[in-house]
């Protein structure tokens, strides 16, 4: 965003962001996504302030938007305890109105369920109408994604690029939505061609905006009119203007777009290679990152 980052104006709006665990769940650069929003928010001239929720926290903050990222069995286990303990709280701030963004692991936990590598499964506060269960490969790789209507019909940019790292299957309870529809990517499964999930102030009696998605990068910087939905919903709780003014993200737009090319160009390549080439390149894409 070209737009210089401006400090908050006293007496005006005011957003509370609380990074849940992010001692537990930080992969693909998830810690961005709070940066993006601390950015945007003030730009436009609100005060931020930022909270984190930790292993060993004793309570959660009020909250106006909640984020949470991702990790793998071992640190999703120890959130999963952690979560006996806050989710009925973290359940409570989204029933008041906050806004959620769960990323990969932090999507899991959130659901009903995780069936991990190990067999065991954990539990979940069914914040997300949605669970999941370990598969026995990895999918890997850049996502190209149109997201189905949700707030403000996201500014008239409908297309989501991200890059997936995961082992679980997600499946979405039978009256949820997706995020997204997979163009490029394996999404929630591998077969539905779902992408994350995404809940309307409202829904199942919660109040907050509820967006959860495979997707690092981390998302929000590359797909601002995701990060814009996030602050506007949570702007909107009690008296608080939620209109947001226009910010210059010739920027933002400029990585989207390069993503999106570089990843159907990617796909084309890949296309042409014999089918027993095609299997070995998934297993690579963990290494080298793209």
């Amino acid at each position: 965003m070209t737009e210089p980052h401006r400090p908050g104006v006293p007496g005006r709006r005011r957003l509370r962001i609380v990074h849940l665990f992010p001692d537990l769940l930080n992969v693909y650069g998830d810690a961005g996504n709070v940066r993006t929003i601390v950015v945007r928010a003030e730009a436009r001239g609100i005060l931020v302030d930022v909270a984190e929720v930790r292993a060993g926290s004793r309570s959660v903050p009020a909250a106006d938007i909640l984020l949470i990222g991702g990790g793998q069995d071992r640190e999703q286990l120890a959130v999963a305890r952690a979560l006996a303990e806050h989710g009925a709280a973290i359940r409570d701030e989204i029933a008041a109105g906050a806004a959620l963004l769960a990323v990969c692991g932090g999507l899991q936990n959130l659901g009903w369920s995780y069936r991990h590598s190990g067999g065991d499964i954990i539990a979940g506060p069914g914040i997300l109408d949605l669970r999941t269960e370990a598969g026995p490969t990895r999918m890997v790789g850049p996502v190209l994604a149109a997201m189905r209507g949700g707030p403000g019909a996201w500014s008239g940019r409908d297309e989501v690029v991200g890059f997936e790292n995961h082992a679980g299957r997600t499946w979405l309870g039978p009256s949820a939505r997706p995020f997204a529809m997979v163009e490029i990517g394996h999404g929630n499964n591998g077969q539905d061609g779902t992408e994350g999930i995404l809940a309307m102030p409202g829904e199942d009696g919660l109040a907050g905006l509820r967006i959860g998605t495979y997707l690092h990068g981390p998302v929000l910087p590359r797909n601002p009119q995701i990060a814009d939905a996030l602050i506007a919903a949570a702007m909107a709780r009690g008296a608080q203007s939620a209109d947001l003014a226009p910010l210059d993200d010739a920027d933002e737009w400029g990585a989207h777009d390069a993503y999106a090319s570089r990843s159907r160009e990617r796909r084309t390549r890949e296309r042409r290679l014999p089918r027993p080439l095609q299997r070995l390149v998934a297993p690579l894409r963990s290494l080298i990152g793209f």
